[in-house]
């Protein structure tokens, strides 16, 4: 009863994030690809995709991780305290932020908006 439980929510999670992916105008289908999917997200928020090293550096991912979540709260005209929920709550956050009415507005990386 339990896996199949953890069944759903795996499938909540991975639609939610398909969904995200697909409003910043990026393939939803990206968010079924480990590694990848975390290099479309640093293009969704505006962070240089060397970054992706960072998540296998004990430590730094962590913080990578919390800041990447942030910066795609704000991506999505979020604030701080949605970041909070998205990283105590996924389960609910993030279906809030693929189904809701939240939309893509740019990447909210500092680098990235001075290109723009």
């Amino acid at each position: 009863m339990s896996s199949l439980f953890s069944l759903i929510i795996v499938v909540l999670l991975i639609a939610s994030m398909w969904k995200i992916f697909e409003k910043a105008g990026k393939p939803g289908w990206a968010a079924l690809i480990p590694i990848y999917n975390f290099i479309i997200l640093l293009e969704i928020v505006g962070k240089p995709t060397w970054w992706v090293v960072l998540i296998f550096v004990p430590i730094a991912n962590i913080i990578v991780l919390i800041w990447v979540t942030n910066l795609l709260s704000l991506s999505f005209g979020k604030d701080t305290g949605f970041t909070v929920g998205l990283l105590l709550l996924g389960i609910v956050f993030y279906p809030m932020l693929g189904f809701g009415d939240a939309e893509y507005q740019v990447p909210s990386a500092k680098e990235a908006q001075q290109l723009t």
